[in-house]
């Protein structure tokens, strides 16, 4: 994800980055780029800041440390990936090293087009929910070997303490207006369905709305991909609930033929992060606070 519409004060340890160390780093190492303009991103990421640079690239760095380890995956599997792949991914361009005081590693990638689609103001969500299902398919067809685990890409059961401990803390937030009860049924009735029995596949496994972009209502790309791996399928139907409508949930289903175990967890999958967003982001990152609610609301309107 991108990050610029947030207080600096989203995560406890993130690193200052502004305009100028962007100007800096790229003149340092990147001195074909240096006189191309720099202007940052507004998005509602939290794992990274992006910058505009120029007309036709993006640089991409971490806000924090846990970050600096998705710049290696990107790089060594995008290009890889890309070619399998139905829709555009980033493309790096280049590798960037710490300098400047700044002590990770980043990436310039090639400008890619395209908006942030809104959860519940779709302009085709038919049409994008089989868009959003010919990626996620192609990415489970994909067999290149050794694919590191996909984060959150595990058991069910390894995200029930968090989830819990989430749940706990809205339900010390009342102005949040979250059915607690609820939200522990739902998230019972997917520790009892039974997990993945088959092989791990590959996922994407961050399919919210700021991953994804189209134009004219339909999928041109789909980016951030610093927690791809093997794992659950489950893990990569978030779009069901964190974006598309009924109607186009059941297209989305139907088009990747979703078994009912599968789709339980994914469901729980997404109200677990949407548990766990909403009281970590409510004050300091509106976007992802809003998308949580928005996946908590359809999780337990029945969806």
């Amino acid at each position: 994800m991108s990050a610029g519409n947030v207080h600096t004060d989203m995560h406890p340890d993130m690193h200052p980055i502004d305009d100028d160390l962007v100007r800096r780093l790229v003149a340092g190492q990147f001195p074909q780029w240096a006189g191309l303009a720099v202007a940052r991103l507004p998005s509602g990421g939290t794992v990274n800041a992006m910058y505009r640079l120029g007309d036709d690239l993006v640089v991409r760095l971490p806000l924090v440390e846990g970050g600096a380890d998705d710049v290696a995956r990107e790089r060594a599997w995008l290009p890889r990936l890309a070619p399998r792949l139905p829709a555009p991914v980033p493309e790096v361009l280049g590798a960037g090293r710490a300098a400047e005081g700044y002590p990770w590693p980043w990436s310039v990638y090639r400008w890619l087009a395209g908006e942030h689609p809104e959860a519940g103001a779709l302009s085709a969500p038919a049409l994008l929910a089989e868009d959003l299902a010919a990626f996620v398919a192609a990415m489970r067809s994909i067999t290149l070997p050794g694919a590191p685990p996909a984060h959150r890409g595990g058991p069910v059961a390894l995200l029930d303490a968090a989830t819990r401990s989430a749940i706990e803390e809205l339900r010390r937030i009342p102005q949040e207006g979250v059915d607690c009860d609820a939200a522990t049924a739902v998230w019972e009735d997917t520790l009892r369905t039974p997990g993945w029995d088959g092989p791990p596949v590959w996922l994407h496994a961050d399919l919210m709305p700021g991953n994804v972009l189209v134009d004219g209502g339909r999928l041109t790309s789909v980016i951030d991909f610093g927690c791809l791996g093997a794992g659950d399928p489950a893990c990569d139907l978030f779009p069901a609930w964190n974006l598309l409508t009924a109607g186009a949930r059941e297209v989305f289903r139907k088009a990747l033929g979703v078994d009912d175990a599968t789709w339980i967890r994914g469901r729980g999958r997404a109200l677990s992060q949407a548990l766990i967003a909403l009281p970590y982001y409510r004050t300091t990152n509106p976007a992802m606070a809003t998308n949580a609610r928005y996946v908590i609301r359809t999780v337990l309107d029945g969806g």
